[in-house]
C-alpha cells in the first residue's frame, strides 16, 4: 500500500509540544518511499539544515553567546525575556522563551539528522553521494548537541527518530561523557565520510575537523578549570588538549581551501562568504521570502539613528551604504574601552561615525549614535530589512586560537597568535609567558577578535569565570552561572526528567 507523504510537520521531541498535551506533535516527516531518489536525500538533508536557520534558533546565536556576557546590553524596551538573560535573573530562567525555543529547535534540528542517518544508508545511492549526506547528517547531529551540553549541560539523548509521542519521554544522559562520546564519535564519522568541498551553508571536512578541535578545548578547559559536570569526566585533561592541538593543526594545514584574509574587512564581506576564512556559515540570502532565508541580524546591531541609509567610511576613503537598525544590542562601554587604541578590530570594524550620501558626517559616537556597533554584520546591497548577512560559526581564525590555546606557549602557537595580533595593526604578543598566562592572553584575543560572533558566553564557561566577569552574574553561583536549568515546560511533559 502506498502513502502520500511530503516534508512537513509531525514529529517531535523534548520542547516541541507546547503546553498543550494534546497538541500533534511536529519535526520531521518521513515516509516508506520518500528515499528513492539523491532528490529526495538532497532534500532531506536540506530539511535538517533549515532547521539551523530558525529565527528563534539562529538569533539565539546572540542572545545567549554574547548578550549575557561583557559585550553587549539590551535596549531598555525589549522584552522581558531578552531583560532576564541579560541580567542573570535565574529563577526565571526555566520558563524563558528564548531558552525553551534554543532548546526546541535543537532537537528539532536533530531529529531530522536522525532521520537522515536513518534512511540514507539504507537507499541505494551513488557511494560518495551516500557519504556526503550521511557525513554531514552527522555533523549536524554532533553540531546541535554541541550547542545543548554548553548551554544545558546534561541533555536527553536521542539517536533515532522521534516518530511516537511517548519516545519523547527520554531522560538525561547520564554524564557528560555520554553526550561527548556521540558528540565526538559524530565528528569522527563525519571527517572520515566527507571530503574538502566549500559551499555555503554546508559543511565539509574542514568543518568537522573545526568543531570537534573545538569539542575538545571546551572539554580540557571545562575540567581544568573546575566546572562542574566536566570535573567529573573520564578524559584527561593534557589528552583533551593535545587532541584538540592535533585536531585543529589538520584544520589549519595541508590544504589550499581555508586560511587567513589578510584584511579584516574581507571576512565580513557579505559579498564574499566564501572567502578563506569561513569554514561554516548559514545560507540566507537578502532574495529569501520569510526570515531565516533573508537576515535581519544587523538590525539587532546597528543603531537606529535617523531612519534613513547611513554610510560607513571605509579605511580607503570610500563609503559603504547600510541601512540603521533597531538598536538590540547596545555595546558595553567598558568592552569598547578594552581594545587598544591602535587595533583595526576597533577602528575598522566597530562604528562611531557615519555619513550621508554626500560623504558629510551625519552622527557620531557619543550623541546620534548611542553607542559604537559591529561592523561585522553589513549588507550594502540590503533591500529595505532583508539582508545577506550570515553567523559566522566556524572561523579559520577561531581554529587558530583553538590551536594556540591548546598547543601552549610554543613557537607555532605565538606564531598564529602574532599573526591575527599583526593583520589588527599590534605588535606581538609578548614572548615567554607561562603556559596559564598564555592561555589567558588568549583568551583575550578570542574576546577581541570573535566579538559578536557568539561565543563569548562559551569561553567565559569553560574558564569558569562568569561570575567574576559579567557584573550582572556576580552574585550567582558557579553552576547557576555556567549551565541554565532545563526548560519547566520539558519537565512538565517529559516524567523521565
Amino acid at each position: 500500500m502506498k502513502y502520500l507523504y511530503k516534508l512537513g510537520l509531525l514529529f517531535t521531541f523534548l520542547g516541541i509540544l507546547s503546553c498543550d498535551l494534546e497538541e500533534d506533535p511536529y519535526g520531521f516527516y518521513s515516509e516508506e518511499n520518500f528515499y528513492q531518489t539523491e532528490a529526495d536525500a538532497t532534500a532531506a538533508i536540506n530539511y535538517a539544515y533549515d532547521a539551523l536557520t530558525y529565527l528563534e534558533y539562529s538569533r539565539a546565536i546572540y542572545f545567549l553567546g554574547d548578550l549575557p556576557t561583557d559585550e553587549i546590553f539590551p535596549k531598555n524596551d525589549e522584552g522581558i525575556d531578552v531583560q532576564n538573560l541579560n541580567n542573570w535573573q535565574v529563577s526565571t530562567f526555566q520558563n524563558n522563551n528564548i531558552l525553551n525555543n534554543f532548546f526546541k529547535y535543537a532537537y528539532i534540528a536533530i531529529n531530522r539528522s536522525n532521520a537522515v542517518l536513518e534512511n540514507v544508508p539504507e537507499a541505494n545511492y551513488d557511494e560518495q553521494f551516500q557519504n556526503q549526506i550521511v557525513g554531514e547528517a552527522y555533523f549536524l547531529r554532533a553540531w546541535n548537541y554541541f550547542n545543548l551540553v554548553r548551554a544545558f549541560g546534561n541533555v536527553p539523548i536521542h539517536k533515532n527518530v522521534v516518530q511516537t509521542l511517548n519516545q519523547t519521554s527520554a531522560p538525561l544522559s547520564e554524564n557528560l561523557d555520554e553526550i561527548y562520546d556521540l558528540i565526538i564519535s559524530d565528528c569522527e564519522k563525519s571527517i572520515e565520510l566527507l571530503g574538502i568541498n566549500q559551499r555555503l551553508g554546508r559543511a565539509d571536512k574542514v568543518a568537522a575537523q573545526a568543531l570537534l578541535a573545538k569539542v575538545y578545548l571546551q572539554i580540557a578547559s571545562a575540567k581544568e578549570n573546575g566546572v562542574s559536570q566536566y570535573m567529573e569526566m573520564n578524559r584527561e585533561v593534557n589528552s583533551m588538549y593535545s587532541m584538540a592541538e592535533q585536531t585543529a593543526a589538520q584544520v589549519l594545514e595541508g590544504h589550499s581551501v581555508y586560511g587567513f584574509e589578510d584584511n579584516l574587512l574581507d571576512i565580513y564581506d557579505v559579498e564574499m562568504p566564501l572567502g578563506s576564512e569561513n569554514i561554516f556559515l548559514l545560507s540566507m540570502d537578502r532574495s529569501g521570502t520569510i526570515e531565516g532565508d533573508y537576515s535581519k541580524i544587523s538590525k539587532l546591531f546597528i543603531p537606529y539613528i535617523d531612519g534613513a541609509t547611513i554610510y560607513l567610511p571605509n579605511p580607503n576613503g570610500t563609503y559603504t551604504p547600510s541601512h540603521d537598525g533597531w538598536s538590540v544590542f547596545n555595546t558595553q562601554t567598558e568592552f569598547y574601552n578594552s581594545y587598544d587604541n591602535s587595533d583595526k578590530r576597533k577602528t575598522e570594524l566597530i562604528v562611531d561615525s557615519v555619513y550621508n550620501a554626500q560623504a558629510e558626517l551625519s552622527a557620531t559616537y557619543p550623541g546620534a549614535i548611542v553607542y559604537p556597533f559591529s561592523r561585522k554584520y553589513i549588507d550594502p546591497n540590503f533591500i529595505g530589512d532583508k539582508t545577506s548577512t550570515k553567523p559566522f560559526l566556524l572561523r579559520y581564525s577561531d581554529v587558530a586560537l583553538i590551536y594556540a590555546e591548546a598547543a601552549g606557549p610554543t613557537s607555532q602557537a605565538y606564531d598564529y597568535v602574532n599573526y591575527i595580533r599583526n593583520r589588527a595593526g599590534l605588535n606581538d604578543l609578548e614572548s615567554g609567558l607561562s603556559i596559564d598566562d598564555f592561555r589567558e592572553a588568549v583568551l583575550r584575543e578570542r574576546k577581541w577578535e570573535l566579538a559578536w560572533e557568539g561565543n563569548r558566553l562559551y569561553d567565559l564557561r569553560r574558564f569558569n569565570i562568569v561570575t567574576e566577569t559579567v557584573s550582572e552574574a556576580s552574585g550567582l553561583s558557579k553552576d547557576e552561572a555556567n549551565f541554565y536549568p532545563l526548560p519547566q515546560r520539558e519537565i512538565d511533559l517529559n516524567p523521565s526528567l
